[in-house]
């Protein structure tokens, strides 16, 4: 096979649906990795790269942060959605000055994000300033001189610094350093979109904001509840995981809204059973719940543990650990003392048989993990719902013991490790303090901008300079037709980017974009010679990733010299902050990280071991819990379930297989059955009936929040087995829909599995349309 040159744009009327499959992986995921690594890089590269990936000494996958084994290692250390991230960093393809001389702005405007993510890998940095209508090539100094400048016209509070989870630790600390060195907070990041809602449930009721399980947890876990996520797409070897417990006797069940093909059956790529075989069924019980009834379904679980406990004394509960280290059990039992089930089943779609089903499963297990992800963080109750799921763990005392806790996953590699590394609008006084003595800095402590405060910021015209580190903002964020138009009207972009994107075209008045080494790319140009970084995987474990592959371009930075360079550029030679000597050492970056972030103690020793090492966890060491009242605290909280107005569905946002947020690897989403165009609305047969449209249908959809309503065109009905009253299309298309103001209380994560939609009848451009 040969590489192949860059693909077309999307043409939706090549949309194809067929059945959604029942298993995921096997052999075809073989076949699809290999193929996109080859059509991008080329066979050697290919494999220079995949062999490398997640191995130790080796580079951590900038896909997920799903973790390594601590002890054996298989050749092949990746799934296909690893190897297809690894093809789109390690491709061949690339965009040069002569790219943008050819393509303006107002094309590029007209192009998706899949055309413009598949040009390549962007060669040099480029500039566009008022009246031009292309980018063009601008030399190093001259672009962080021009950051220098514009950041010093303005004020901290003006100034906004993004970033992506997919930042390295070392990056993250300089990115993080160099805000608070100018005076703001104003540091939102993906987490606020993603995983926030989990650090305000986590927070106050367990002491951290992290999950408190380990892989071997998971392997030796009596009983897994997959609540509200789809790892087959999304954290593919998490499948590998439950399997090996399945394999151990436990026992798994799938909570989510889609019948996902990696919730049930398995075929492991790494075995001749699983490539030619029937596979592992994996979910011992499939709960289609509906979109935003979680928390009545653990209210309800709550309720008949506790009457079981009341039934049979210490059957359940585990009266122990809850007299020793919680508190608030008496008014949780009141609380869950008595249920409506008639709402119950209304609000989550299930039986009291099926409930009482998982309850059991529940009662019977003495090591319980609750993993979850987006389909509970994006609602407005997210945060309640996560309490209640403490609440369950807590009454069996499922923290610090093996194959227990609680396990949010998330998503990018190193997203954890950024908010660990100080990027987080919220700082705390303990870490702003160590960061002053260490520096010799006086940091902001008032509170910065998360990512919806910088959407309004952008619409309010408060922001004057936006520095993105990775990511693509514009296309990850609600309100997208009010956010692109502010984002024309900021006064400096820029852009910390491997490959184009969306957030390049919908530009400031002055733009920059700044390409920078990827993950797979060799960090040699340093006095003391190649350089290591180091990540954070979603279960708290530190370890190096540093690539083996020659860069596409002599004239690519690695981001923590872009970092310490604008730093410098704008603070001055004379500045406190020896930022030089950080970008030319990364030891030096993880000497000062170690006498500031809690838990880096001897960080460069530490980082050099086998398998690296594990970050404190109170909960999970040592069953003791840093709340404020020194305890694990139970919670009560309302049943709330998300209703929609009549004539309306609650619609959830999803990816594609072929996606990772707002990369898209290709147009197959062939565990669904859906390849080969995007704008399609998953639907329930009996709903679009009742709606009075049928099966592929083209419809403008409609969505209405406080009055307001948001409008996207153009979408293909899809028969689909959704519950009735909800429907699900791919993020980002659908962010169109989304009000800024739809966001989960207390973490303030934008709602996007809970939009009230209807759907109007699709009318050619030119004939009149009725709302």
């Amino acid at each position: 096979m040969t590489r192949r040159a860059p693909i077309e744009d999307i043409n939706e009327n090549n949309l194809r649906v067929t059945k959604p499959k029942k298993s995921a992986a096997g052999l075809e995921a073989v076949v699809v990795a290999l193929e996109r690594g080859v059509a991008q890089a080329g066979v050697t590269r290919t494999a220079r790269a995949l062999l490398r990936l997640n191995q130790r000494d080796g580079t951590d996958c900038p896909g997920c942060a799903w973790p390594e084994s601590q002890g054996h290692r298989k050749t092949a250390e990746f799934c296909e959605n690893g190897a297809k991230a690894v093809a789109e960093e390690s491709t061949l393809r690339t965009v040069t000055p002569a790219f943008w001389a050819e393509h303006g702005i107002e094309e590029l405007a007209t192009k998706t994000e899949y055309w413009l993510g598949n040009q390549g890998r962007i060669t040099h940095p480029v500039v566009i300033r008022p009246g031009d209508t292309h980018y063009s090539q601008i030399s190093w100094n001259d672009a962080f001189e021009l950051i220098g400048e514009q950041i010093r016209a303005t004020t901290p509070d003006r100034t906004v610094f993004y970033t992506s989870g997919r930042t390295a630790n070392e990056s993250a600390f300089l990115y993080q350093l160099f805000a608070r060195s100018i005076g703001t907070n104003n540091l939102p990041d993906c987490s606020n979109m993603c995983h926030e809602s989990s650090g305000s449930a986590l927070n106050p009721t367990i002491g951290i904001g992290k999950g408190t399980v380990s892989l071997e947890d998971i392997h030796h876990a009596q009983l897994i509840l997959v609540v509200g996520q789809n790892p087959g797409t999304n954290h593919p070897r998490m499948l590998s995981a439950l399997k090996e417990c399945k394999d151990n006797g436990g026992r798994v069940v799938a909570v989510n809204p889609l019948p996902e093909a990696g919730l049930f059956n398995f075929k492991d790529p790494q075995s001749v059973s699983g490539l030619i075989g029937d596979g592992t069924a994996l979910a011992d019980e499939y709960l289609q719940i509906k979109v935003g009834g979680d928390l009545a379904l653990f209210q309800a679980l709550g309720h008949l543990l506790l009457e079981e406990e009341e039934r049979v004394p210490g059957s359940v509960v585990d009266a122990e650990f809850v007299a020793a280290n919680t508190q608030g059990i008496e008014d949780y039992r009141a609380a869950r003392k008595t249920i409506d089930w008639a709402e119950t089943e209304k609000a989550t779609g299930l039986t009291v048989l099926q409930i009482s089903t998982v309850a059991r499963m529940l009662a019977d297990s003495h090591a319980t993990i609750i993993c979850w992800a987006l389909g509970l963080t994006q609602q407005p109750h997210s945060v309640n719902t996560l309490k209640e799921i403490i609440n369950l763990l807590l009454l069996q005392g499922n923290f610090g013991k093996p194959g227990a806790g609680a396990c949010p996953v998330r998503g990018h590699s190193n997203v954890q490790g950024d908010r660990t590394m100080g990027v987080w609008e919220k700082p705390k006084e303990p870490m702003l303090a160590a960061l002053d003595a260490e520096f010799g800095i006086e940091s902001p402590r008032e509170h910065g901008l998360d990512s919806v405060d910088t959407v309004e910021a952008f619409e309010n015209d408060d922001v004057d300079v936006f520095i993105s580190m990775g990511g693509n903002f514009a296309l990850a964020c609600s309100d997208t037709e009010a956010l692109e138009a502010a984002m024309q009207r900021v006064g400096l972009t820029v852009h910390v980017s491997t490959k184009p994107n969306r957030s390049h075209i919908m530009h400031g008045r002055i733009s920059l974009i700044l390409p920078t080494l990827g993950r797979t790319d060799t960090d040699d140009k340093h006095p003391g010679g190649r350089q290591v970084l180091s990540i954070e995987d979603s279960m708290s474990v530190v370890r190096t990733t540093q690539g083996r592959l020659d860069p596409v371009s002599e004239h690519l930075l690695a981001e923590p010299v872009i970092v310490a360079r604008m730093a410098s550029a704008t603070l001055g030679a004379d500045h406190v902050i020896d930022w030089k000597a950080m970008a030319d050492d990364y030891d030096v970056i993880r000497d000062r990280i170690s006498r500031v972030i809690p838990g880096f103690d001897d960080f460069n020793t530490r980082l050099k071991t086998k398998n690296g090492f594990v970050l404190p966890n109170p909960p999970r060491d040592t069953r003791s819990f840093a709340t404020d009242i020194g305890r694990a605290r139970f919670t009560v909280s309302p049943l709330e379930y998300l209703t929609p107005p009549p004539g309306h569905l609650i619609l959830q946002t999803m990816r594609s297989h072929d996606q990772y947020n707002t990369t898209f690897y290709g147009l197959d989403d062939r565990y669904r059955g859906i390849s080969g165009g995007r704008r399609v609305i998953l639907i329930h047969e009996d709903d679009v009936t009742e709606l009075g449209f049928t099966d592929r249908d083209m419809v403008d959809v409609i969505s209405t929040f406080r009055g307001e309503e948001r409008r996207a065109n153009e979408f293909r009905l899809v028969v689909y087995p959704t519950p009735r009253g909800c429907a699900a299309a791919y993020f980002p298309e659908a962010n169109a829909l989304m009000h800024r103001e739809l966001v989960a209380r207390e973490s303030n994560t934008p709602g996007y599995k809970a939009m009230a939609v209807r759907f109007i009848a699709h009318e050619p451009a030119g004939v009149p349309q009725l709302g």
